[in-house]
């Protein structure tokens, strides 16, 4: 029904046409079935009806093609002007019917009378029919002026099922999808503002380190050689941490703009295991740290880019060691669940508060001590998980941590088969 009308809507003369003989013939039908009219009564009347509908026809049509009803400023007055066309075309066509089929004036003049009460009782419907209309329309208004205002707080509360209700519920949705775009914003401004401080915390450390020593080792501050050599020694090392943080920020960026491109190949997650257990070995002695490898018999070549899980296997290991306590285990496992491959690093040792749980995969977020300066002397980019993440989704997995005191912490991620 509603195709047929979007078809009428847009043709004219077809709405012309329906217009003219809808209420000609259906009133020749009713007069031919409910009254039993001589022939020369029945062509006297179609002649008058013809006429009038004609006449009533055209008028509605000029109204519709001129566009008369957008010229008035409220809604209100439009339904009513609508209202009264149609009480005065009802008017016009029963009089003149009336009055050429030669009825008598005492009827005629009762027929008056009723139709002028019709027409009023008709007109008091149309305000309150009007009313109920420019009321819920009055309140969009006002929702919208909100939203102009940058309210996207606002919602209408949808009534009916007409076209105003539909309105009222595309206004709910394109406002939720402005809150979340205007959070979507905040969150990304604060992003960039946190960025800026971190990147330049981490950049200015390193670049102040390297200008003071190499500073004392030019104007002779220092000049023996155990010294010079131990200054070089942290410089080399303090380069190394610039091109870690440069590398995982590219890396990062990467990842937020879709660009990743991964090499997924058949390989062996049992050699990546077993390889990141020996990368790992002698830093895990230098904590105390004991690492333990546990992976299923029947994991072993999944589709995967290995460069990149093994990325993920040596950031996770490693931060479980340097966060683990000294005599703690480190278990690395690995087992196949249902249409995917699932990897834990469980640290026996360690905790998470509830509160950093849900935060800790967010990009550039790091805890208190994600800065500190490992024994080694190397010193952390804070990036590792939020990299990581992108690297797991970018194979189509999952990752997420779980921490309880009595038991420890947990990063699992999932890789699908």
């Amino acid at each position: 029904m509603a195709r047929v009308y979007q078809q009428l809507s847009r043709n004219p003369v077809l709405i012309f046409l329906v217009v003219l003989v809808i209420p000609i013939a259906g009133t020749l039908f009713s007069e031919l079935i409910m009254f039993d009219l001589p022939g020369s009564e029945v062509q006297q009347l179609v002649a008058f009806m013809t006429m009038t509908g004609v006449m009533t026809s055209l008028l509605s049509f000029t109204f519709y093609r001129l566009g008369i009803l957008e010229w008035f400023r409220s809604l209100r007055w439009a339904v009513w002007m609508v209202i009264a066309l149609l009480v005065l075309m009802i008017f016009l066509n029963v009089w003149v019917i009336a009055r050429f089929t030669f009825i008598e004036n005492h009827y005629l003049s009762l027929t008056s009378v009723l139709l002028v009460f019709a027409g009023l009782s008709a007109l008091t419907i149309g305000f309150f029919a009007s009313k109920t209309m420019t009321d819920r329309l009055s309140k969009l208004h006002e929702a919208t002026q909100s939203l102009a205002r940058r309210d996207f707080t606002v919602r209408l509360k949808i009534s009916g099922n007409d076209e105003i209700a539909q309105l009222a519920d595309t206004f709910n949705n394109m406002a939720g999808n402005l809150q979340e775009v205007e959070e979507q914003k905040r969150q990304l401004e604060q992003t960039r503002r946190d960025l800026t401080a971190w990147v330049s915390h981490d950049l200015r450390t390193p670049l102040t380190s390297l200008r003071v020593m190499i500073e004392a080792i030019l104007d002779g501050v220092v000049d023996d050689e155990e010294t010079v050599g131990r200054y070089l020694d942290n410089s080399r090392a303090e380069i190394e941490h610039l091109s870690r943080l440069i590398d995982d920020l590219f890396e990062l960026a990467q990842l937020d703009v879709g660009h990743l491109k991964l090499d997924l190949q058949q390989a062996s997650i049992r050699d990546l295991i077993s390889d990141t257990l020996g990368s790992m070995e002698a830093k895990a002695k230098q904590h105390g740290v004991t690492l333990v490898g546990e992976v299923a018999d029947d994991v072993d070549m999944i589709t995967m880019a290995p460069d990149k899980i093994q990325r993920v296997l040596t950031n996770l290991v490693d931060n479980a060691i340097k966060y683990a306590d000294t005599g703690v285990t480190v278990t690395l496992s690995a087992w196949r669940g249902e249409g995917e491959v699932r990897i834990e690093i469980h640290n026996s040792g360690s905790f998470i508060s509830e509160d950093v749980l849900p935060r800790l995969f967010e990009s550039f977020y790091r805890g208190e001590g994600s800065r500190a300066r490992d024994d080694d002397g190397a010193r952390g980019t804070g990036l590792g998980l939020a990299i990581a993440r992108g690297f797991i989704e970018a194979h189509g997995g999952n990752i997420w941590a779980d921490s309880v005191k009595s038991h420890g912490t947990t990063f699992s991620f999932t890789l699908p088969q």
